[in-house]
């Protein structure tokens, strides 16, 4: 055994953490967890933590799930890992049929592969490659929207939108064309949410017709941009998107990484427009939290583009060691299974109107500029300014204060700069859900001078 202190000290000493600015980090006392406990982490201290944000948003039936522990125990007494490359096994078969039979009308097929990034990574690949195929040449574009997240790999990242993030790797990336978003809050457009008509609509169509021949897909996160600062689109957008979309011929890629599997309150948020993509990007939920999986789903049309004599060379030459690994797809299985055993999302709709209900006495407290929230994804954003809007200066840090202030009132929680942001575990009690967004409540108000 290591002592706490030992633990403490590698950390700082060894690891790198991602999104951690790392000279704050290692003057800090790290805070290191050793447990998991339905919904509550538990540090080397023995301190209980609310799972505010999911783990970063994968949680979903809560820590050391029985029924997902087992199917892991199971699979590996069977078989813990074998190539998909040429060969198939149970797991990644069963599973791949029960996400076809979940998902949206239309979709068919199934790749596999080990996060979000990757699971965007290939539908790029796919649409650019399948009108390759398809002799339209000239198809060499794809088109996204401003504040788009999409994951970190280059393709991914070239299909994103924000500076902070992206911005540095710019000489790595390839052009895209962006439309903008409707961060109402801001209105890229400058325009005012009561009488705007969705004028971010008519922006997209109006690049679509100027540049449809030469765009592959439009890529989007539906209903939220996640890692924007839980960015909420009005209701309608994401099916105009849509429509406008197929009226010209384009593929249509919606990344559901963050919004799969619940999160907005159906079990795929394109549902909620009735939205048919010809991609569908699953990662995070898929295995409730367990293990690294990603799916890419696509559709027969697709799929065909690829089909050809040995010596045409139409393969698609994309893969990864672990894709389908049958360990990850078991506890996939059940954690779709617990979907519909537990009905989670019958049971999350009670929840989902006690949380809007419970955010509402945020507008209260002097330096909330806004809350946003669909289903169990949530983002509040602080500013120094109500009337202005005006940010508070990044040295000031105050989104992390804040979850560092969460921290002693035992929650955790992660901010996007200066939006605080909840994403709790669908299976959270209403009890510790109040708990919760207590505990953020008075971080905020101590955080900010109330």
């Amino acid at each position: 055994m290591y002592s706490k202190r030992q633990i403490a000290d590698w950390d700082k000493r060894y690891v790198w953490h991602p999104f951690t600015q790392m000279q704050d980090y290692v003057r800090m006392e790290p805070l290191i967890i050793e447990k998991g406990e339905g919904c509550y982490l538990i540090d080397t201290e023995g301190k209980r933590y609310i799972d505010g944000v999911s783990s970063l948003w994968v949680l979903v039936h809560g820590h050391g799930k029985k029924e997902l522990v087992k199917a892991i125990e199971k699979q590996s007494r069977t078989l813990c890992h074998s190539t998909l490359l040429g060969l198939g096994n149970v797991p990644s078969t069963v599973l791949a049929k029960m996400l076809i039979d979940t998902a949206p009308r239309g979709l068919t097929k199934v790749f596999y592969s080990d996060n979000g990034s990757t699971s965007v990574e290939i539908a790029l690949k796919m649409a650019y490659q399948y009108w390759q195929q398809k002799g339209e040449q000239k198809r060499k574009r794809f088109l996204s929207f401003s504040n788009g997240y999409h994951g970190d790999t280059i393709g991914s990242v070239s299909v994103g939108g924000i500076d902070l993030f992206h911005k540095v790797y710019r000489p790595l990336l390839f052009r895209t064309y962006k439309a903008p978003s409707p961060y109402c809050y801001r209105c890229p457009l400058k325009l005012a949410k009561e009488d705007c008509s969705m004028a971010c609509v008519e922006e997209f169509r109006r690049i679509v017709q100027r540049h449809k021949d030469e765009i592959c897909a439009v890529v989007i996160e539906p209903l939220v941009q996640g890692a924007a600062g839980m960015i909420t689109q009005p209701e309608g957008f994401l099916s105009a998107i849509w429509k406008i979309a197929k009226e010209n011929d384009l593929l249509f890629i919606t990344d559901e990484v963050a919004t799969g599997f619940g999160r907005t309150g159906t079990m795929f948020a394109c549902e909620q427009e009735s939205v048919r993509p010809d991609f569908l990007c699953l990662a995070k939920g898929v295995t409730g939290g367990y293990l690294p999986l990603a799916a890419t789903l696509t559709t027969d049309e697709v799929f065909s583009g690829f089909l050809g004599r040995f010596d045409e060379f139409k393969t698609f030459f994309h893969g990864h060691t672990y894709t389908g690994n049958p360990l990850a797809c078991a506890v996939a299985i059940e954690n779709v299974k617990l979907f519909k055993k537990e009905q989670t999302l019958k049971r999350l709709k009670g929840k989902i109107a006690m949380l809007e209900s419970e955010l509402k006495r945020f507008y209260d407290l002097p330096h909330v500029g806004e809350v946003r929230q669909c289903g169990f994804m949530v983002g509040i954003e602080l500013v120094a300014d109500l009337k202005t809007k005006r940010p508070y200066p990044p040295e000031e840090k105050i989104g992390q204060k804040v979850i560092w202030e969460a921290r002693k009132r035992g929650a955790i929680i992660r901010p996007l700069g200066d939006v605080i942001v909840l994403m709790p575990p669908l299976a959270i009690s209403e009890k510790m859900l109040k708990g919760l967004v207590e505990i953020v409540y008075s971080s905020i108000a101590s955080v900010t001078g109330v």
